[in-house]
């Protein structure tokens, strides 16, 4: 009699527990606060550890390689909603607008501009887009460098700028991102950068994450206009917000890689 008790007990109480939410959170879980950056298009299976994105834009068969790759990370994107198990409730969200509960934010694939798969995100016209995004975790909120007064001295000019230049208070409640070239060389051979959508990060009616049904990530397009081509060029992006620490021994914040055009 009291083990039956004690069962159904027990199966009351995790039928109360949302497997949405996990038991550790931000400080008490393995993934921590200080949120990742990765990119896409990532190099082949058989090449995991490498971080070289290496293409010829006058071979279309080398080139579709990494358009390709794209592609099927972007798929979910161009299919809001779309989901193994049925379908997400998303919505159009706004710096004035925010998700209600149940709701997501529809990802906007129309501001990537110039790196859309239609246009095979520029490879061929050795311009190629690479795609940013911040690691999820579970509700971390971000901490806005939104006063233009108080930035932290080693954000690139171009950011402070950029952020300077802005009109709308509430859109400055964004993370921000930056690319530049690791060293002096890397800076005149990478060339000037577009970023899309263009406010230069992802807004913050994304955050915080809670797991909810058909969450995309929000991302970053960052399209190389004029890279020197058959050179090596060491590439660094970070995110910036106050709670989010760089470390480029670890990367932490930030996230590096490679770009190659023959």
């Amino acid at each position: 009699m009291l083990a039956a008790l004690v069962s159904i007990c027990m199966w009351v109480f995790f039928q109360t527990l949302d497997p949405r939410i996990p038991k550790w959170q931000l400080d008490r879980s393995m993934i921590g606060t200080n949120p990742g950056l990765g990119f896409r298009p990532m190099p082949t299976q058989d090449n995991i550890e490498s971080t070289l994105i290496w293409f010829q834009a006058s071979n279309k068969t080398n080139y579709l390689k990494w358009v390709e790759n794209l592609k099927g990370f972007l798929d979910k994107y161009y299919t809001p909603g779309k989901l193994e198990k049925g379908t997400a409730t998303t919505t159009r969200c706004s710096y004035d607008q925010f998700p209600k509960n149940g709701e997501v934010c529809d990802v906007d694939v129309k501001v990537w501009g110039s790196c859309s798969r239609e246009k095979f995100f520029d490879y061929h016209r050795n311009s190629p887009c690479i795609f940013l995004k911040l690691n999820k975790i579970y509700g971390w909120v971000p901490e806005y460098y939104n006063d233009p007064r108080d930035l932290p001295h080693d954000m690139p000019l171009q950011l402070k700028y950029h952020i300077g230049n802005i009109t709308e208070p509430n859109k400055r409640n964004t993370v921000w991102i930056s690319c530049e070239g690791e060293n002096p060389a890397d800076v005149e051979y990478l060339g000037p950068i577009a970023y899309y959508p263009d406010i230069q990060g992802f807004p913050g009616y994304y955050y915080p994450y809670k797991n909810g049904e058909g969450y995309l990530s929000p991302l970053v397009a960052v399209q190389f206009l004029r890279p020197t081509s058959g050179i090596v060029i060491n590439i660094e992006c970070k995110a910036w917000a106050r709670n989010i620490k760089h470390n480029r021994a670890d990367r932490i914040g930030s996230v590096h890689f490679e770009l190659l055009i023959d």
